[in-house]
């Protein structure tokens, strides 16, 4: 289970996160309370091991201007939490690592999120950073085979309920795992993981009795 921290905003939170097992640390570059500058969210980077998914979040700014942020600054993703258009993705996807695609769930481009050339696409609430939940059932209108990531209104209570319904590639959270706006809650952050890891769908191996025929046992 991918698990992203998102509105990090401090080099602490974001060492904090990586030391308690997240696999991702998100930056909102986007008008928000937890908005810090790409130059500050690369020097956090340059501190973190490089296989950490560091994530720069836009919300309509220019395709140029996203590709330069991202690769100015270290970092390993852009995640575009706009209405850009398939043709804008799909021009960033091309020039860095990685591109995750937010749609507010229940959105009609939900059903047709494969055409954006995103590596992974976000379910979001309607109101992004909101900590509100949206109906966990809207997820079914993700195309099969994408990559989604469940946001919207997790926290440690519920993201294992949602892992179980949804049944997603990734979990992020910002809301829920904070003490106020941009600064993250240890106890939280940790319960959070915890709770996301555990709920993870074991990985199946197998029955023993589906092994090979072993002649030798009866010789």
């Amino acid at each position: 289970m991918f698990v992203k921290i998102c509105g990090t905003t401090s080099e602490e939170d974001a060492l904090l996160a990586v030391a308690l097992g997240a696999d991702s640390v998100g930056f909102i570059f986007a008008p928000s309370p937890r908005q810090i500058a790409p130059a500050v969210a690369g020097d956090i980077t340059k501190r973190l091991p490089p296989e950490i998914i560091t994530v720069g979040v836009f919300r309509d700014e220019s395709k140029e201007r996203v590709v330069e942020a991202v690769n100015r600054n270290g970092l390993k993703a852009a995640q575009l939490h706009g209405r850009e258009t398939p043709e804008t993705v799909a021009w960033v996807a091309e020039r860095v690592p990685m591109t995750i695609k937010a749609f507010p769930a229940g959105d009609p481009s939900v059903g047709r999120a494969d055409e954006y050339g995103a590596d992974v696409i976000m379910l979001d609430a309607a109101s992004p950073g909101s900590g509100h939940v949206f109906d966990w059932a809207l997820a079914g209108e993700a195309p099969d085979g994408v990559r989604v990531l469940l946001a919207g209104g997790l926290d440690p209570g519920n993201v294992a309920s949602a892992i179980a319904r949804v049944k997603p590639w990734g979990v992020d959270v910002a809301t829920g795992v904070e003490r106020s706006p941009g600064h993250k809650d240890p106890a939280k952050l940790r319960a959070f993981i915890l709770a996301a890891r555990a709920a993870e769908p074991p990985v199946y191996e197998g029955e023993e009795d589906d092994a090979p025929y072993d002649w030798q046992e009866e010789t």
